[in-house]
């Protein structure tokens, strides 16, 4: 049958490629309200114009719910986790690396910063090449990058070269961290997808614990040190090439076992590949059921309409294409345009207002979290003799040891400090998880960025050691439910054509944020450290109001 009668019997939300399904019933005890009825409709509808089928939520729904699932929140956990790991380390080895590096805290800055630069750049690029070329494939290249070029940092003699190859690093982490939530995200059930997103953003969590106890076990170990020609490989160093181990074996994993996104292959008109993955999807959690997933009959009828699809888009011998590339300025004119179409259609018609929106709460939240979070183990540091994190203020980070005195040995309290923070983050990973598909993510994140903001007034306000650590430890708890929150509407707001492109965008604004943020602490820090800490309570706070104004995501389907 040809595509006519498929758009003469559809509606435009419909016109999208379709599987076959054959035997399908409405049930009387479906009772999920209008969403549910709307699908069954749409199922009704399809089986009268050519046959019983399904849309891509109804097959995602029919392959099930299960091992699967389970076997790739645990793949791209351990991917998001590698990531986080990879941010964090070099916050661990401050204390330390500084003297080997000579660094003074502006350096110290710089360093942190660089990573969320190379972030910034890769969050879109990568982004955009997800988009266009497929998530698993950007996935394995981006986390290679991520690995390979954090190993290599260990060997840097000169903090120049150690900022170069941290700010590679970060282009190979700014492709992983958007891309990694859209990949997810298009393997689950509707009703299921806001449980699932946030379960992996539980994995950030543990990326951080690990760091820590990494940090914790290491740093502090000077027997580990050892000499490597002219280089003396100090603990710390040792603890960069271990950091960068996560981020090779998840590009191992992605490269040699994951299949691409099914809702990237149907949108790319490869619905045979696509069925072949929802095969892959029924048959692990539908283990020992002899029934098979359905075949699809009239796949080349949907192969024809993903062409016909296909063929409106711009192609280079098309009139609407045909920018003759007479110059190299001309193509790479084209090209660069080509590469910045994502984000003009983030800011065109219904999509500006929650772009806006979303651009607010990225550059808040970025610039308050990896601000503060990113220097605590320093603070920790400056904090070990009593009192609170500023009361040192007018004191630099050198003048701070003796003249005669090394980076060695660091107490061991630094990083037990800083691992508790991190564990810290768990009770809020579990409200999460449970209060996500309940609430919805708008008023979790609403909530979190404002309590967010009070308990990093109290680290301000507080004067011993032991209530810093509380407050820290609140933060921490605290605005891991907002990061969590943003991951998961960040992924419903927004097409699957955009999705990965939104996400490296409004992540790359936060690196913005975050290398402000890393340079503001480095700058003032030691005069005047109260400033960066009030202005990362009043950002959370503008950013808990802007939240307000997004609209609802709660079991929406992903278009």
């Amino acid at each position: 049958m040809s595509s006519r009668i498929l758009e003469e019997g559809l509606s435009d939300s419909d016109r999208k490629p379709l599987l076959d399904y054959p035997d399908t019933s409405l049930s009387d005890s479906d009772t999920e309200g209008d969403a549910v009825f709307e699908r069954k409709k749409r199922r009704h509808v399809n089986e009268t114009a050519q046959g019983p089928k399904f849309s891509y939520e109804e097959a995602v729904e029919e392959a099930g719910f299960g091992l699967f699932h389970g076997l790739l929140l645990v793949v791209c956990g351990w991917a998001n986790a590698s990531d986080a790991v990879e941010i964090l380390c070099v916050s661990f080895l401050l204390p330390t690396a500084r003297c080997d590096l000579q660094l003074s805290s502006s350096d110290m800055g710089l360093l942190t910063a660089s990573i969320f630069l190379g972030m910034m750049i890769g969050g879109y690029v990568w982004g955009y090449l997800a988009d266009q070329k497929g998530r698993q494939r950007v996935l394995v290249i981006s986390l290679t990058v991520n690995g390979v070029f954090g190993a290599l940092a260990s060997l840097a003699p000169r903090f120049w070269l150690f900022l170069l190859l941290r700010f590679i690093s970060g282009i190979g982490v700014g492709g992983s961290i958007p891309v990694i939530f859209s990949y997810f995200s298009e393997f689950q059930p509707r009703t299921k997808r806001g449980a699932m997103i946030s379960g992996l953003a539980t994995f950030w969590m543990a990326g951080n614990i690990l760091a820590a106890g990494l940090a914790w076990l290491v740093i502090p170990n000077t027997f580990l040190s050892f000499q490597l020609g002219t280089l003396e490989f100090q603990s710390w160093r040792l603890f960069v090439v271990l950091c960068s181990i996560p981020s090779l074996s998840s590009a191992l994993i992605f490269g040699l076992v994951m299949p691409e996104s099914p809702k990237f292959l149907m949108e790319a008109g490869r619905v045979e590949a696509a069925v072949c993955v929802f095969r892959k999807m029924y048959n692990f959690n539908h283990r020992g059921n002899t029934k098979p997933f359905p075949r699809n009959s009239v796949l080349l009828q949907h192969m024809e309409l993903a062409q016909q699809v296909t063929e409106l888009k711009i192609s280079p011998t098309s009139e609407k294409g045909k920018i003759v590339a007479n110059t190299k300025i001309q193509r790479i004119s084209h090209r660069i345009r080509k590469v910045l179409e994502p984000i003009q259609k983030l800011f065109s018609d219904h999509l500006t207002s929650r772009s806006v929106l979303l651009l607010i709460i990225f550059f808040c939240i970025s610039f308050g979290y990896y601000g503060l979070w990113m220097w605590f183990p320093e603070l920790f540091k400056r904090i070990e003799d009593g009192g609170s994190p500023c009361a040192n203020a007018s004191q630099s980070s050198s003048s701070l040891q003796p003249a005669n005195a090394t980076c060695y040995h660091v107490k061991t309290e630094v990083y037990m400090e800083g691992f508790i923070t991190a564990a810290a983050n768990l009770p809020g990973n579990i409200f999460t998880i449970f209060m996500m598909d309940v609430v919805g993510g708008k008023v979790l994140l609403t909530f979190s960025l404002l309590l967010s903001g009070v308990s990093v007034f109290f680290i301000w306000a507080v004067q011993t050691k032991t209530q810093t650590l509380i407050m820290s430890c609140v933060f921490s708890a605290v605005s891991v439910i907002a990061w969590n929150a943003l991951d998961v509407i960040g992924t419903e707001l927004y097409p699957t054509q955009l999705r990965s492109s939104a996400l490296g965008f409004f992540t790359g604004v936060g690196r913005v944020a975050s290398i402000l943020g890393n340079v503001v602490f480095g700058q003032l820090v030691d005069t005047n450290c109260a400033v960066p800490i009030l202005l990362v309570a009043a950002l959370l706070f503008i950013g808990g109001v802007a939240a307000i104004k997004l609209p609802h995501t709660k079991h929406a389907e992903l278009t």
